[in-house]
């Protein structure tokens, strides 16, 4: 396995995850893992509904950050052990959410939309009375919205998050259809030294491709972007590194020779 650090894990102090942190530590040794960076949800005025409480997906930062420096203790001469978030981005939050990421010394940061004008398209409703491309249209629209007023993130997550969702997912779901849409969403990515993440937790939803579109990653590639995470957005042992192999043959596919780490927001780059 070439690529040798996940970059982006959850833990049971993300709300939709049950498993310990050292569970998931040993786990990551035990697949060969030289760095795993933990980045559990937050996810600031996420709607309360059936099953989701008010602040569901706001971590207790303290109580994990605490828990990570005593996995580190204990794993730091096996495995190298980030400290990392997943914000959930939203337009309206920008404020909000630049004097969270200031509070932490995080390592990495992973921007997010799990919410589309305040509605979450894990919800049938989210594609109910329209068609599935305006329904995409409009989430895509609101990850320019994020991008133009917050930047303070290291690389923009599952950038095509959405089509996980959709009634028929990725059947007719393509670059083109969207290619105005993607041109601005990079070019604004570009102008703000923020990078794009290979998320292969699709898979296990039934997509055809990793996160984002194949045409993204090589699109933001032959633009001149030269960051690019690799995480499998496990929320259990069994799923860390899941696809990693096919993520490096998709990285070799889009141009790219090396993969992407950080540490303290800073990037370093190791070869494939």
């Amino acid at each position: 396995m070439a690529i040798r650090a996940d970059f982006h894990l959850h833990s049971s102090f993300s709300g939709d995850s049950k498993a310990p942190m050292v569970e998931m530590v040993e786990r990551g040794i035990a697949m060969g893992l030289r760095q795993m960076c933990f980045t559990e949800h937050m996810d600031f005025d996420f709607p309360v509904s059936e099953g989701i409480p008010k602040g569901f997906f706001e971590v207790n930062t303290d109580a994990y950050l605490y828990e990570l420096l005593r996995c580190r203790a204990v794993y730091g001469d096996r495995i190298k052990l980030c400290f990392g978030v997943e914000l959930g981005l939203q337009a309206y939050l920008a404020e909000v959410q630049e004097g969270y990421v200031n509070s932490f010394p995080f390592d990495f940061i992973i921007g997010s939309s799990h919410l589309c004008n305040g509605k979450d398209p894990y919800d049938a409703g989210f594609f109910a009375g329209r068609s599935e491309e305006a329904a995409y249209r409009e989430y895509f629209e609101s990850i320019i919205d994020n991008l133009e007023v917050f930047h303070d993130f290291d690389i923009y997550g599952h950038l095509d998050y959405v089509v996980r969702y959709g009634p028929d997912q990725d059947k007719f779901y393509t670059y083109e259809k969207y290619r105005d849409l993607f041109e601005r969403m990079l070019e604004l990515l570009l102008e703000n030294g923020i990078g794009v993440e290979v998320n292969t937790g699709g898979i296990g939803y039934g997509l055809k491709e990793l996160h984002p579109c194949r045409e993204v990653p090589k699109r933001y590639h032959d633009l001149g972007g030269e960051i690019v995470t690799v995480g499998s957005d496990a929320h259990r042992p069994a799923d860390i590194c899941r696809e990693f192999k096919r993520a490096e043959d998709f990285l070799r596919d889009c141009g790219f020779s090396y993969y992407t780490v950080f540490d303290r927001r800073t990037a370093s780059f190791i070869k494939l």
